[in-house]
């Protein structure tokens, strides 16, 4: 196949004999079945095993991906297919955290204050049950099963993250201008600075629940603060984990003289994702943290 053939506008290469879909089946179903026999109390080899696959996996696809964008296969109307593709991804993020964030909205405007009796059938309920509960937030529920503990400060690290995080999308974006102006020292800086600032965050927030665990007594068995907290900004921290690992990759590629002005999808994918995790994580600094 010519490169003339691949740029062609209706063209839509499809790859001969690839065996990446098959071995990703079988190391989704090998992780599956490994975190079911853990959670049944068995061990934790085939989660490991599952694991490494799924490593193997995207390793070896992304890389097969990479060589066929640099080989010029993927036309104009392949690059639209990757943006509605990584669009749609995107959406699906947003509601898979407005599920979280709606856990923690109905439990704080709807379920404290009916077991706490600031409602017409919870005032029934706390009475015959929990008639010393009090509607407070942050609680931990009634009858205090999760113990004591503090709540976290949302002006020390959890403003230092926001801090950080939004100076990475500075970053980013200003890597992003670079590509664009044909600067690539402006570029890779920017993507340096973007991946250094990732990896301060997550570094900040380990410390963080090091601290929570330790000194505030804050765990997932501390209620629905505590449960709903470790939750939202756990997964949060598994996105930055994730940004920040494909943003390395991006920066490598970088290094490598991959990307123009005209054809820089995979680094606007990035970009796209982490600026996500940005706003997901201004939603849990007002949210969680704050209010």
């Amino acid at each position: 196949m010519t490169q003339a053939q691949a740029h062609a506008p209706d063209h839509y290469y499809v790859p001969h004999h690839s065996y990446w879909p098959i071995i990703a089946s079988v190391s989704l179903f090998t992780l599956m079945l490994g975190g079911a026999t853990l959670l049944n109390g068995g061990g934790n080899t085939l989660l490991l095993v599952g694991l490494t696959l799924i490593l193997i996996t995207m390793f070896g696809w992304f890389g097969t991906v990479i060589r066929e964008s640099e080989k010029g296969l993927y036309s104009d109307q392949m690059d639209r297919s990757f943006r509605w593709g990584m669009g749609w991804f995107i959406f699906s993020e947003v509601m898979f955290f407005a599920a979280f964030f709606g856990a923690l909205f109905y439990a704080r405007a709807y379920s404290v204050p009916w077991l706490g009796g600031e409602t017409e059938h919870g005032a029934l309920t706390q009475s015959l049950l929990w008639p010393q509960y009090e509607a407070a937030w942050p609680t931990n529920g009634p009858e205090k099963i999760g113990g004591f503990f503090a709540p976290m400060h949302p002006w020390s690290l959890p403003a230092i993250n926001t801090l950080i995080l939004l100076s990475s999308g500075v970053t980013i974006t200003w890597a992003h201008w670079g590509l664009i102006q044909e600067n690539r020292p402006q570029l890779l800086k920017g993507l340096a600075a973007t991946v250094a600032l990732g990896f301060l965050f997550l570094s900040l927030q380990a410390y963080e629940y090091l601290h929570a665990y330790q000194e505030l007594h804050l765990t997932l068995g501390s209620g629905i603060y505590g449960s709903t907290f470790f939750m939202l900004t756990g997964f949060h921290g598994l996105h930055v984990t994730i940004g920040a690992i494909i943003l390395t990759v991006i920066l490598m590629r970088s290094l490598a003289g991959h990307f123009t002005p005209q054809r820089h999808f995979a680094f606007e994918a990035a970009a796209w994702y982490w600026h996500f995790v940005d706003v997901v994580w201004l939603g849990l600094f007002v949210f969680v943290y704050w209010l």
